[in-house]
């Protein structure tokens, strides 16, 4: 490989490993939210204990997406100073605003729902983790507004060699964004539902003691991850009315093609088995002949959000920014093959491996259960264990 396709190689990978961490992190946080308000509202130990279980589940798939996202940061130095001059002064300001409002303020409510426990208020201690969950999705949202900024660029002029930003607003109603963002959320409903399913489908066929427990569980993992397909799906669809001329065409249809057949198969797969699984929702924690199906579609919703993702960013070549700026200007000058493929290795690396150790220590508290948990525990020493039953 060249140079450039070396450097479009390099982001896509670490742009797919990222990925894996945000559309986790988007799913799961609204539904911690959930339970910690049942629990607030209730006061009863097994929302207390659905709380810190599924919370301390978040915060570790958080804590390691932190690292794989500075990585990101860097490429844009590394790779695409390109992009930054010509259109830093639009591109850039979403992801300032993601960065010091959303990241920063996400960062904070964050570390005081995790050290709030047992010291908060109860009621100061909910809304943090209704803060922490809007302020995701304000991210998730600039971001999608700087991508969405690439795939049609609005609200701006160029003026010189530069783009200048002339009408924020525009940013802020750009039909690539209006039906993209919507999706992504829906893809993270249906990737945290799905995680909550495969995991009380786990433990519901051990025979966990936890019957209660992971019965719930399960039975809102369906629910939310229902609704969370049917969303991505309607959105999806939606937003090829935004598509501009000229894209998905050429060999940009015969690269894509493959990716959105693959896309459509397996969004009608978790359609259908999710959907003949909500009539039976009251006793699917019994039937365990289905378990196996739901513990086996798990990775389904990570799939599928990395090849939309790569669907929508192999539609828009050979442009950068759409019919403004190429790729292959978009790079920065004076990259060679060697220094291209050595941090290629290495970002792969860091991210593989943290990929790995996320999964590892996700897997470990699942097989454990909610017992000997660390998030919300009264001592570091000893744990409390939450009620397992009314």
């Amino acid at each position: 490989m060249d140079v450039l396709d070396l450097a479009r190689t390099q982001f896509a990978v670490t742009g797919s490993l990222h990925f894996l961490f945000v559309v986790l992190t988007l799913g799961l946080a609204p539904l911690v939210a959930i339970m910690h308000t049942r629990w607030a509202m209730s006061g009863k130990p097994l929302h207390e204990g659905m709380t810190r279980f599924w919370g301390q589940i978040y915060v570790i798939n958080y804590a390691l997406g932190i690292v794989t996202g500075l990585v990101m940061e860097f490429q844009f130095g590394l790779s695409w100073s390109g992009l930054s001059h010509y259109a830093g002064d639009v591109f850039g300001a979403p992801l300032a605003m993601e960065t010091l409002v959303a990241f920063f303020l996400e960062s904070t409510f964050l570390g005081l729902w995790i050290f709030g426990w047992h010291r908060l208020p109860t009621w100061a201690h909910l809304a943090c983790i209704w803060l922490v969950t809007l302020t995701a999705y304000a991210s998730a949202f600039f971001i999608m507004m700087g991508n969405a900024f690439l795939q049609n660029p609005a609200g701006a002029v160029v003026r010189g060699d530069r783009m200048e930003l002339v009408d924020f607003g525009a940013l802020l109603t750009n039909k690539a964004l209006i039906f993209a963002f919507p999706h992504v959320l829906g893809a993270g409903l249906f990737t945290g539902g799905m995680v909550l399913v495969g995991a009380s489908a786990y433990r519901l066929r051990r025979k966990a003691q936890e019957n209660e427990f992971f019965s719930r569980s399960l039975r809102m993992g369906v629910v939310t991850a229902a609704i969370g397909i049917f969303v991505t799906m309607a959105f999806g669809y939606a937003q090829f009315g935004a598509v501009p001329e000229g894209k998905f065409g050429g060999q940009n249809l015969a690269a894509a093609a493959p990716l959105g057949f693959m896309i459509e198969f397996g969004q009608l797969l978790g359609l259908v088995v999710l959907f003949v699984m909500l009539p039976m929702i009251k006793v699917l924690p019994r039937a365990r002949w289905a378990h196996p199906i739901l513990i086996a579609m798990t990775p389904l919703p990570f799939v599928l959000s990395i090849l939309g993702w790569m669907a929508r960013e192999i539609g828009r070549q050979p442009w950068m920014i759409w019919e403004r700026l190429t790729v292959a200007d978009a790079m920065s000058p004076g990259l060679t093959q060697g220094m291209v493929t050595a941090s290629l290795i290495g970002f792969a690396a860091v991210l593989g491996l943290l990929a790995v150790v996320d999964y590892v220590l996700i897997a470990r508290v699942i097989r454990r259960g909610p017992r000997d948990l660390d998030l919300g525990a009264t001592t570091r020493e000893e744990p409390r264990t939450p009620a397992l039953s009314h």
